[in-house]
């Protein structure tokens, strides 16, 4: 009688969630990357850009590198990308924050290197670190590069990762998600970027941070249900 209760809540149970039980989790992933290497070819039509260097350390222009990645982010049908990772959900029988979370490590795993996003004639530029470059940057990225402060003309530390920062404006009550980063000093103190608009004070060499991994698309607009 035992058995047979028991041979009875399996067979129950394959019945109840055969997707889980028979879809091995690679596949799941094979399809995510597939989707997600489409939108990188989408942005990568649009690359890479040739940008413009100038002034006293010389610097990568901040408005040509913000413009270059933002339309190369903009040219992606997130719309169509949101729908095809809604399709794998329901396929797979995933919860929305599984498909996202596989999203997510795809957009990591497939970011592009700055070889393939900036084509810059002066090689002795610098990468300008500026909010519109930061957002992109994939974690782990330009780690212990020389950061150099424009206005001081010198080095004044290394390049110590980046955070979110939120800000709420005083008029509107709207508030802004800005990506800042910090840096180690030589004495091993670690400071943070102002939380003004960061453009061009500070940067990191470009070729050193040309083989980098520097363009990562965000998930912001994917849209699941």
């Amino acid at each position: 009688m035992l058995k047979s209760i028991i041979l009875n809540c399996v067979i129950l149970a394959c019945l109840t969630f055969p997707a889980q039980s028979q879809t091995p989790p690679d596949a799941a992933k094979s399809r995510v990357d597939a989707v997600i290497l489409n939108a990188y070819a989408s942005a990568s039509a649009r690359l890479p850009c040739k940008v413009k260097s100038g002034g006293k350390p010389k610097m990568m222009k901040w408005q040509d590198v913000g413009k270059c990645l933002s339309d190369a982010y903009q040219s992606v049908d997130w719309e169509d990308v949101s729908r095809q990772l809604q399709s794998i959900r329901k396929e797979f029988g995933l919860q929305a924050n599984g498909i996202l979370s596989l999203a997510e490590q795809s957009l990591s795993s497939h970011a592009l290197p700055y070889a393939k996003v900036f084509i810059v004639k002066d090689t002795r530029a610098l990468l300008p670190l500026s909010n519109a470059l930061l957002k992109f940057l994939p974690e782990g990225s330009l780690q212990d590069l020389p950061v150099t402060e424009k206005l001081l003309k010198k080095q004044v530390g290394t390049f110590s990762g980046i955070y979110l920062f939120e800000k709420t404006g005083e008029i509107s009550g709207s508030r802004n998600r800005l990506v800042l980063f910090q840096y180690t000093d030589d004495k091993g103190k670690i400071h943070s970027a102002s939380e003004r608009l960061l453009l061009d004070t500070f940067g990191v060499p470009w070729t050193d941070a040309m083989p980098q991994p520097g363009f990562r698309l965000p998930p912001d607009e994917i849209a699941l249900r």
